[in-house]
């Protein structure tokens, strides 16, 4: 084994000495500039080969679960402590497996929130009554669901094993624990009305019908006071709504400026791009794979995550709260507001819709799925429940009343005639290839240090594989990575991503051209720890963005490079930097 990484180091040395030799020879600083994009690629590759174990070492299960003896005060924001833990020792209570409800028990109907009576109002609302009397030492308490959140979001508990905070945004973890958090709600909540049938609503904000503040949260007892107020209705969600960083001494969020028609068609079409265009494959929808231990953590959260997810948390988080819009806008107190749970079931729903979509795809690494967390149900008996547990709400007793998928039949369309925007590209790139010539330089755009998103950042990226058939096409995803994104210190960031854009500031997800957004919500960490766990808290991020769809409709399957265009949606991207763009392809 020794021998073998001893063997890659050489190997490596001999071709960065090959290459410097090579570059000296070229003159052409595209070609330049083209070369140092592969040995980039390739040389990671080959250290992370000689890093990874052999056939003949066994690997450890990499399963995540929470150490439910090591909760401790976390951080709310980078500048709020908080404590969420339980008032009482988890360390002495006993503990069972998750049981699958009797097959024979009603199903639970989740329905739309606009499509509610009187009469299912009236069971909600005793049972949310009775559970908000409940005193805080009853884990079915009101305050005690809430602080679950709190508790798994801001790294109050470590892992089992290891010291590394456990966190379950921002990876594969986010859909699934989700789901068994608004599941044992669920349950609680009828258990408490003596109603086996109850089940929780959810705010349908992906259709029309739904893209207001359900009427019924606007009265006691699921009215809460911590939301904007110029977001009431007859508003319409802004699914890409972005906001300043909640340092900034001018913090303000950004309204769309659009009316309500054209509102719902942007929202439509920014559901069509995170639903299907750029989500074709697992790990672009359910985010990066979130292993045990240390080194095990990763940071790249799926489409839906990203946007509407965030996206709905800050728009609905209150403008009097300017530090992140608590309650909904922020992680640690979001749960406090009752349509975080409606909000979350839509949420829950869209898992199950993209995998009728897609086929019925599921993540087969055991790491995943058994994966475990730790839920207390109806009966105060303290569950572990696994992944696997939770792939199937059939066999969880549970469904989705349906409505209709208006999202679906909005692809959107290029913001300008395709022969246009592919002439201002052309004259574009002879401008910028004469401009790179005279100064001798290899790129305007990145340094080793990488380049900060202090502005809108426009350049070219090479593509590998061109005129790829259908097949191919099927068979792998083209994807936009956006590496090495290193946000420095805890700040809501978001910015847009763009394709073969020639005039940014008409710009929005309604147009063909849009590839995607990043939106990042501070998830409340000191400097202390972060210095304590640097390899969990400094790990970059990696956005990465399907793109193969995109192509077609823009027509640019058979060129060499796109142009892209990352647009600051936030002031957190000033102190934002990315290392680079790279094409890659996935299964």
């Amino acid at each position: 084994m020794e021998a073998k990484k001893l063997g890659l180091v050489l190997g490596i040395i001999t071709i960065v000495a090959a290459f410097t030799r090579i570059l000296h020879i070229l003159e052409a600083p595209e070609v330049q500039h083209a070369l140092l994009g592969e040995f980039n690629f390739i040389i990671p590759g080959m250290l992370k080969l000689a890093s990874s174990p052999g056939k003949d070492q066994q690997e450890k299960p990499l399963v995540i679960l929470p150490n439910l003896t090591s909760c401790h005060e976390s951080m709310g924001r980078s500048d709020l402590p908080v404590y969420c833990c339980p008032p009482m020792n988890q360390s002495n209570v006993a503990i069972i497996d998750f049981q699958f409800p009797d097959p024979s028990l009603p199903l639970r109907v989740r329905r739309p929130t606009h499509l509610l009576d009187d009469n299912y109002i009236s069971k909600y609302k005793k049972a949310i009554t009775i559970m908000k009397s409940l005193p805080d030492t009853d884990p079915r308490s009101y305050t005690r669901q809430a602080n679950l959140h709190c508790l798994f979001c801001t790294g109050a508990y470590n892992q089992q094993g290891s010291n590394s905070p456990l966190n379950i945004h921002r990876s594969w973890l986010f859909f699934p624990w989700h789901r068994m958090l608004i599941y044992f709600h669920e349950r609680i909540l009828g258990s408490l009305i003596g109603d086996d049938t109850f089940a929780l609503p959810f705010w349908p904000w992906d259709i029309p019908e739904g893209m207001v503040i359900p009427e019924m949260y606007m009265k006691a007892p699921f009215f809460h006071e911590a939301r904007d107020f110029s977001h009431f209705p007859p508003s319409v969600v802004d699914l890409d709504y972005s906001c300043t960083t909640p340092s900034s001494e001018d913090y303000r969020c950004f309204e769309s400026g659009l009316g309500p028609e054209d509102q719902v068609h942007t929202n439509l079409v920014m559901m069509y791009n995170q639903m299907v265009a750029g989500a074709k494959k697992m790990e672009l929808f359910m985010g990066c794979p979130y292993k045990a231990g240390e080194g095990g953590s990763c940071n790249g959260p799926g489409t839906i995550e990203l946007a509407p997810h965030n996206t709905v948390h800050k728009w609905v988080g209150s403008n009097l709260n300017p530090g992140s819009r608590e309650d909904m806008g922020v992680f640690y107190s979001a749960a406090r507001d009752p349509i975080f749970y409606p909000h979350h079931a839509n949420i829950d729903r869209l898992w199950d819709v993209w995998r009728t979509l897609h086929g019925n795809k599921v993540i087969t690494d055991p790491d995943w799925l058994d994966s475990s967390f730790f839920f207390y149900d109806e009966k105060l008996q303290l569950n572990r429940i696994k992944i696997r547990d939770v792939l199937s709400i059939t066999k969880l007793q549970y469904a989705y009343e349906k409505v209709d998928f208006t999202w679906l039949n909005n692809r959107p369309k290029p913001s300008v005639p395709l022969e246009v925007a592919r002439n201002i590209l052309r004259m574009r790139q002879n401008a910028k290839q004469q401009q790179l010539q005279r100064n001798g330089i290899l790129s305007s755009n990145f340094s080793p240090h990488g380049r900060f998103l202090d502005a809108t950042l426009r350049t070219r990226v090479n593509r590998p594989k061109v005129r790829r058939t259908k097949k191919e096409k099927e068979e792998e995803e083209e994807i936009l990575v956006v590496h090495g994104i290193d946000i420095p210190e805890e700040r809501y960031v978001k910015f847009d991503v763009y394709v073969n854009v020639v005039n940014e500031t008409i710009m929005n997800p309604r147009f063909r051209e849009f590839a995607g957004t990043f939106v990042h919500i501070d998830p409340g960490v000191t400097r202390a720890a972060r210095e304590s766990n640097i390899e969990v808290f400094r790990k970059k991020t990696d956005l990465k963005l399907g793109i193969s769809e995109l192509l077609e409709d823009l027509e640019a399957e058979g060129d060499e490079n796109i142009w892209v265009t990352l647009l600051p949606r936030s002031e957190g991207c000033i102190n934002t930097t990315v290392d680079g763009l790279r094409i890659e392809y996935i299964r």
